[in-house]
C-alpha cells in the first residue's frame, strides 16, 4: 500500500499562503520592491513619511498628500497618560516587553479599537506608526531616571526618534541615517512577525492585537536580534587584526557568524549596501573607524568563500554599527526594527481584512493511536 503521509514543509518553507501587492522579493538576485518600487530608489530618493503613504495607500503621494500624512504623523506622536503610567510600572523591563505592553494599552484607549474596516485600520496604523517611537524613547528615558521628551512638531519621524531619545536635536546627517534605516525596514514580505500579525488579523482581531503579536515575534533572537549580536561580536573582536582568528574559532567550533545568510536571499540582501556605505562614513566621522574595518574584514576575508553557498551579508550586519556609533543602547536595536516595520504590519493586516480567510495550517500527527484509558487507581 502506498504511503499516504502528507508532504511536510517544516517552517512553511516554500509555501505560498496568499497573494499580496505589498512587496516583492527575488532572493536569487537580491531584489526587493515595495508596491513595485525598487528599494534602492526608495532608500536614496524617498523619505519614511513617503514610504508610509506608499505602503498604506498603494501609490507614491503627491505633495499635498505627503503634507497631509506628514501632518497627521506629527500630530499623533504624543502618548495618552495611561501609556506613560504603564511605562513607569514596567520601567525595568526589556524595551521590547515594554513596547509590547504599551501597544496593548494603546489598543485599549484607541477610539476606533473595535473598527476593523480597511479605512479605520489605515488610520490606526498611522497613529501606531507615530506613537511607537515615542513609546520606545519614553521607556528608555524613564528607566534611565529621566523625564520623557515631548515630540517636536518641527522634526520629521526619524528626527523625532533621535530627539526624544537623547533630548538634543540631531544633525541632518543623523536624521537621514535613521530615515534610511526606517525605510529599508518598513516591509519585507511574509517574514515571521508579519505572518504572525496576519494570523492575528485572520481571526478578525484588531490591529493593535496584531501589532502586539508582531512585536512578540520580532523579539525572538532568530528574527530581530542579529544587529545586536553583530555589534557585540565586533566589540569582542576589538581590533581588525583580531577579526579573522576570532571568526575562524567560531566557525571551527560549529558556531555561526551573525549577520550572514537570510531565509529568502541567496544573493546579497539589497538593503545591506545602504547600511554599509553609511556605516563607513559614520565610522570616519566619529573617529572610530575600527568598527567598520572589523566588519569589512569579516565580510571580505572570512565570509567571502561562503557566497558560493548563497550565504551573503544581510541588512543587520551593518545596522548595528550605525546604532552603536549614534550612541543608541544595544537593547534598543530590535525596537528600532519595530519602529520602521509598523507600516508593513499594518499593510499586511489590511490585506488580510480585505479578503479574509482564517489562517489555520495542519500538522501531521505522529504520536500513538487509540490508547486504552486506564483509571487512575489502576495505573502503576
Amino acid at each position: 500500500m502506498a504511503d499516504q503521509s502528507p508532504q511536510i514543509f517544516r517552517g512553511l518553507r516554500g509555501v505560498y499562503a496568499d497573494t499580496t501587492t505589498s512587496s516583492f522579493i527575488d532572493g536569487e538576485v537580491g531584489k526587493l520592491l515595495y508596491r513595485g518600487y525598487n528599494i534602492h530608489d526608495l532608500a536614496e530618493k524617498s523619505t519614511f513619511e513617503e514610504i508610509v503613504y506608499l505602503l498604506l495607500y498603494g501609490e507614491l503621494p503627491t505633495k499635498p498628500q505627503l503634507a497631509e500624512i506628514d501632518g497627521t504623523l506629527r500630530a499623533s506622536r504624543s502618548l495618552p497618560s495611561e501609556v506613560i503610567d504603564v511605562l513607569k510600572v514596567v520601567k525595568d523591563s526589556h524595551p521590547m516587553d515594554a513596547l509590547r505592553t504599551a501597544v496593548s494599552v494603546l489598543g485599549c484607549v484607541d477610539p476606533e479599537r473595535d473598527d476593523n474596516s480597511v479605512e479605520a485600520t489605515r488610520r490606526k496604523g498611522i497613529r501606531i506608526t507615530a506613537q511607537v517611537p515615542t513609546i520606545v524613547t519614553a521607556h528608555h528615558r524613564i528607566r534611565s531616571g529621566q523625564d520623557p521628551v515631548d515630540p517636536d512638531p518641527g522634526l520629521n519621524h526619524a528626527g523625532n526618534f533621535l530627539y526624544m531619545l537623547f533630548g538634543e536635536r540631531p544633525t541632518e546627517e543623523e536624521m537621514k541615517l535613521m530615515d534610511v534605516d526606517f525605510i529599508i525596514h518598513a516591509e519585507h514580505g511574509s517574514n515571521a512577525s508579519s505572518f504572525a500579525a496576519r494570523v492575528a488579523a485572520s481571526t478578525v482581531s484588531d490591529l493593535h492585537s496584531a501589532v502586539v503579536t508582531g512585536v512578540g515575534v520580532l523579539k525572538g533572537p532568530w528574527h530581530g536580534g542579529a544587529a545586536e549580536a553583530v555589534m557585540k561580536m565586533a566589540l569582542d573582536i576589538g581590533t581588525p587584526e583580531n577579526a579573522e582568528a576570532y571568526a575562524r574559532n567560531i566557525i571551527d567550533n560549529g558556531g555561526r557568524i551573525m549577520g550572514f545568510g537570510h531565509r529568502v536571499y541567496k544573493a546579497e540582501d539589497p538593503r545591506a549596501g545602504h547600511m554599509r556605505d553609511r556605516s563607513e562614513s559614520l565610522s570616519r566621522q566619529k573617529g572610530q573607524p575600527q568598527w567598520f574595518q572589523i566588519l569589512s574584514h569579516l565580510e571580505r576575508e572570512v565570509m567571502r568563500p561562503y557566497q558560493a553557498k548563497g550565504i551573503y551579508v544581510n541588512v543587520d550586519f551593518w545596522a548595528g554599527s550605525i546604532y552603536y556609533l549614534l550612541g543608541i543602547p544595544d537593547d534598543l536595536f530590535v525596537p528600532i526594527f519595530a519602529v520602521g516595520r509598523i507600516p508593513g504590519w499594518t499593510l499586511q493586516c489590511m490585506e488580510q481584512y480585505e479578503d479574509n480567510i482564517i489562517i489555520r495550517p495542519l500538522t501531521e500527527y505522529v504520536g500513538p493511536m487509540d490508547l486504552e484509558y486506564v483509571p487512575i487507581e489502576d495505573r502503576g
